[in-house]
């Protein structure tokens, strides 16, 4: 999870590091390419975003994988019934935007807001994805409730006995 003593960077900065123009990062962070928040007018991105782009995708870790198998479980249940689900999310999201207005939490639950107002594709490719952001997005994520208490012990014992109880 992101802390509040995460540093942000400028555009430039962020150029500057990965060696493009300060336009090129612009156009990264307007296509959803890479994650930023807004400080008054100007876009700001964090230093662990622009670490993370420098190296190699790295493994999962044994958590990343559980969640990523939890999630996908909450896709299975949103192709399903996706007016249930997002009501669900939608719900959740609005009790945990009250709790953590101001910090860092509170950035990444925007952002899966703005993934629901999207609607159930970019939903599904959050839940499913192994990209960083999506990761990390699981650490914050509103789809608590979604998946029974059998549906849920069903996918951690399915995971426990796939082999990949033991990666990473």
């Amino acid at each position: 999870m992101v802390t509040t003593g995460t540093e942000l960077l400028t555009t430039g900065e962020v150029a500057k590091i990965l060696g493009i123009s300060r336009q090129q990062v612009v156009n990264l962070c307007e296509r959803g390419d890479l994650p930023f928040i807004m400080v008054g007018k100007h876009r700001r991105v964090e230093r662990i975003t622009v670490e993370k782009v420098l190296r190699p995708q790295q493994e999962l870790t044994r958590d990343q994988l559980k969640s990523l198998w939890l999630h996908q479980a909450v896709a299975g249940n949103l192709v399903a019934d996706p007016d249930a689900v997002l009501a669900k999310a939608t719900e959740n999201l609005d009790r945990l935007l009250a709790q953590h207005q101001g910090t860092m939490t509170e950035v990444w639950l925007t952002r899966w807001r703005e993934r629901l107002i999207r609607g159930p594709g970019a939903v599904l490719k959050t839940l499913t994805s192994e990209d960083p952001e999506s990761v990390e997005l699981r650490q914050n994520s509103p789809f608590a409730g979604v998946l029974s208490q059998p549906q849920r012990q069903q996918v951690l014992k399915a995971f426990a006995h796939s082999g990949w109880e033991h990666a990473a």
